[in-house]
């Protein structure tokens, strides 16, 4: 297989009528990536991989492969198995943080709270892949990295609603982080229920459970 870096194009002369037959095979032979963004491709690659397979048989090279794509292309975006599953959580949490302000934001009220929740488990079955990624093993967020900023501001619309709905005397007194961890801690175990099918073995609809969770949990957190 010819490696495209030794192609021979002379600029100012006669161009390498070998090499160029060379490269001409391998562009047919591998059916690389040609067009569009490859980052997003990469990205997309990588989720459809761990759908399939889970995040344990992910790995750079066969993303690359699955794209045909060179080492060289995959580098200039990802040195490695690690940075790739980081790009995969930042999108994740950044959208998880988007749906949630769009659900509060709806009346920023009990009701729109109840929509923080639903909307959380909605995102988990809709980015299983993503969602595995964002809370598993895999992935380190280093402080101050877009993955840790993006983490942290998925959250902090949870604590924020919290605090608003406290100004308004709806919610208890209560330490508002706390309050939010006992929160997050209930959907997010629904939420994994749901995207590995323990749910819907039982035949429990997945957005019943978090309503019926949700009026469990106002009444333990009402003021």
């Amino acid at each position: 297989m010819c490696n495209v870096a030794t192609v021979n194009i002379k600029i100012s002369g006669n161009v390498d009528i070998v090499n160029i037959r060379r490269l001409s095979w391998f562009v047919a032979k591998r059916k690389p990536y040609h067009h569009g963004d490859l980052r997003r491709a990469l990205v997309e690659q990588a989720l459809r991989t761990i759908q399939l397979k889970g995040v344990d048989a992910l790995t750079l090279r066969g993303v690359g492969h699955s794209l045909g794509v060179s080492r060289t292309a995959l580098y200039r975006h990802f040195v490695d198995k690690s940075a790739l599953l980081s790009a995969v959580a930042t999108e994740g949490f950044r959208t998880l943080r988007l749906q949630l302000l769009d659900a509060w934001e709806r009346g920023q009220d009990r009701g729109s709270f109840d929509a923080m929740g639903i909307a959380y488990v909605k995102f988990a079955i809709s980015h299983p892949s993503h969602y595995r990624v964002m809370f598993g093993a895999s992935v380190t967020a280093k402080p101050d990295s877009e993955l840790a900023l993006e983490g942290t501001g998925a959250f902090q619309a949870l604590v924020d609603a919290l605090i608003a709905l406290q100004k308004d005397g709806v919610v208890r007194q209560d330490d508002p982080l706390q309050l939010a961890l006992f929160i997050w801690s209930e959907v997010h175990g629904i939420a994994m229920l749901a995207i590995d099918d323990r749910l819907s073995r039982r035949q429990v609809n997945a957005e019943d459970l978090v309503r019926y969770a949700l009026s469990r949990l106002w009444a333990g957190m009402a003021a």
